[in-house]
């Protein structure tokens, strides 16, 4: 008896007869954009992004057309459209990155975290004085602004969630309307209070206390959501076991929200670490070291890049690009924090 031996087919393998009329559509984008560019007034970059949009569209939908029917076209246009959009968002973030990156790694080493600028001027070469100060600066700024923040957020997202009063709309409200204040006029207010008002001076704490006003909009609408997460099953069976509503909370509610609250607390602080303007009215500035946070003026990585780019000299400017370096870096970490600790809340359930 004869064995026949059978090949699986793979269907989800692209057949030359399909693709070649992609090909030659994407040729002949490509082409006929460079022939309207060379022989019509739109020159330059921007008219050749506009005419390679016009023809990608037109031969997108030609394409489609006369190989299917007009939903075909139609639907080729909305991809179209939707490539487009996603290379608004990527070629600039991307540009930005290409900038920080190739102007901020010259001076990058590993002496610019052991040394500071209190012997070194602003003019001085880049193996000369370094970001310690501003590193420290930025560091207590952030820690004092969470320990401000996280009570208040998580407070305000329980009372919302949990509690549900009658101002849980208000708060929300409140809440909702101070994500949208602009990060100068927390610095005014605190510079206002703090230091016009009651006599303060310069320091670390001023500033903590003006990103932690825009800290706290953040933590509590992520713990918000967070926490309508949580099924309610969780608290129907507390309260069947005889617990009270707080107990309910503190022993099953927030240990089950955990990572996600981990989240909300690394998302604010991503919010707020490259704030400027209220730093320029609360920390005074400096060039040393200062390791007490509640008195003397301090820096921060924000206040260092903003020192330097405004003396305008060729030196300091690259300062200050090693200055957005370092910070995007510290960004990027607190945003992969928030990312890991999301990943670990999904696996957990």
């Amino acid at each position: 008896m004869a064995t026949i031996s059978v090949v699986p087919s793979k269907p989800w393998r692209p057949k030359l007869s399909r693709v070649w009329p992609d090909i030659l559509g994407a040729l002949f984008t490509a082409l006929s954009s460079v022939a309207i560019v060379a022989v019509t007034p739109l020159k330059g970059r921007l008219g050749f992004s506009i005419t390679l949009i016009v023809m990608a569209v037109i031969t997108s939908a030609s394409i489609s057309w006369l190989r299917r029917d007009r939903k075909a076209a139609l639907n080729s246009v909305s991809t179209v459209f939707v490539y487009v959009a996603a290379a608004f968002v990527i070629i600039p973030l991307a540009s930005l990155l290409f900038e920080i990156v190739s102007k901020g790694i010259v001076g990058f080493s590993f002496g610019i975290f052991t040394k500071d600028m209190s012997l070194t001027s602003a003019d001085s070469p880049l193996s000369e004085g370094g970001l310690l100060h501003a590193v420290i600066g930025t560091l207590y700024i952030v820690l004092l602004a969470t320990v401000i923040s996280t009570p208040v957020g998580f407070l305000a997202s329980l009372y919302i969630v949990e509690v549900q009063g009658r101002f849980a709309s208000l708060v929300r409200f409140f809440v909702q309307a101070m994500s949208g204040v602009p990060s100068i006029v927390a610095g005014l207010f605190i510079y206002a209070v703090w230091m016009i008002g009651l006599g303060n001076s310069y320091n670390v704490a001023a500033g903590a206390g003006a990103l932690a006003i825009l800290m706290i909009p953040t933590v509590a609408r992520t713990a918000e959501e967070v926490l309508k997460l949580i099924p309610n099953d969780l608290r129907e069976a507390g309260l069947a076991l005889g617990a009270t509503q707080w107990r309910t909370v503190a022993m099953i509610i927030l240990p089950a929200a955990k990572s996600g609250l981990v989240t909300a607390i690394i998302l604010g602080i991503a919010r707020v670490a490259g704030e400027t303007a209220p730093l320029l009215l609360t920390l005074g500035g400096a060039d040393a070291i200062n390791l007490n946070p509640f008195e003397g003026n301090s820096s921060a990585l924000p206040f260092y890049v903003w020192k330097n780019y405004s003396l305008g000299n060729p030196e300091s400017i690259q300062r200050a690009w090693l200055g957005v370096f370092v910070l995007m870096i510290m960004v990027f970490m607190f945003f992969s924090l928030a990312r890991y600790f999301g990943r670990a809340k999904g696996a957990n359930r």
